[in-house]
């Protein structure tokens, strides 16, 4: 919705982004009698307009904003010839329509709709793995805005008991291998089985023969202050 306010000692309609000067040059295009004058002079004020706020970007939305501002500062008393029609005088200061809240009702709301979306998704899967590897993402989601509302470590345990309530039963996991191998935990193992699988190669290697060149190059400088 448009900001404006009305000056009722002037009768005149400002909006406010642009200024008391861009006021008074569209007044003045109001009185000018010749209609293409008029119009030439409107399209000059429009991209003076434009200038006035150069974020905004060269499209047929944004032009048409500024045509209908134009149309507004002039209380609607601007007859040119526009590439856009003058807007509807009953829209100006319309209220948008009231969005209607979430209905849902959220049994544990610091993990989200979404969450409960997941795990109705899992239930229905067929495949074993799949939904093992499921069921390990939502628990991992479970334990990170579990720890964002609470503030504090979550035990396990408790992610395992909401996520096996959410799902009525449906969704089950061992709770001493979620702790044995930090399932939920999205952090240090897995960068240490990332490490551990890669190559013999370069990446793995490449630090020790870094390590190997700084030691010959202490030798070297030894020598040579010796």
């Amino acid at each position: 919705m448009k900001a404006f306010i009305y000056n009722t000692q002037q009768n005149d309609l400002i909006l406010k982004e642009y200024g008391r000067n861009v006021q008074k040059l569209v007044d003045h295009i109001i009185t000018i009698q010749d209609k293409d004058k008029r119009t030439k002079y409107a399209q000059l004020l429009v991209e003076l307009m434009r200038q006035i706020h150069p974020n905004m970007r060269d499209n047929q939305d944004y032009s048409n904003k500024l045509w209908d501002d134009l149309y507004i500062l002039s209380g609607f008393n601007l007859e040119v010839d526009s590439p856009y029609p003058m807007p509807e005088k009953t829209l100006l200061g319309k209220k948008p329509k009231r969005v209607g809240y979430n209905t849902h009702e959220l049994h544990y709301k610091h993990y989200g709709r979404n969450v409960e979306l997941m795990i109705e998704k899992a239930i229905v899967m067929e495949n074993p793995d799949e939904r093992f590897a499921a069921i390990v993402h939502i628990g991992r989601l479970m334990k990170s805005f579990y720890s964002t509302w609470n503030k504090e470590n979550v035990d396990d345990a408790l992610i395992v008991e909401h996520l096996r309530e959410l799902s009525d039963n449906k969704l089950e996991i061992s709770l001493e291998k979620v702790k044995a191998e930090g399932l939920f935990d999205a952090s240090g193992k897995e960068r240490t089985d990332n490490r551990d699988n890669r190559g013999s190669g370069g990446d793995r290697n490449k630090p020790y023969g870094n390590n190997a060149n700084k030691k010959n190059n202490n030798r070297k400088m030894d020598k040579k202050r010796k």
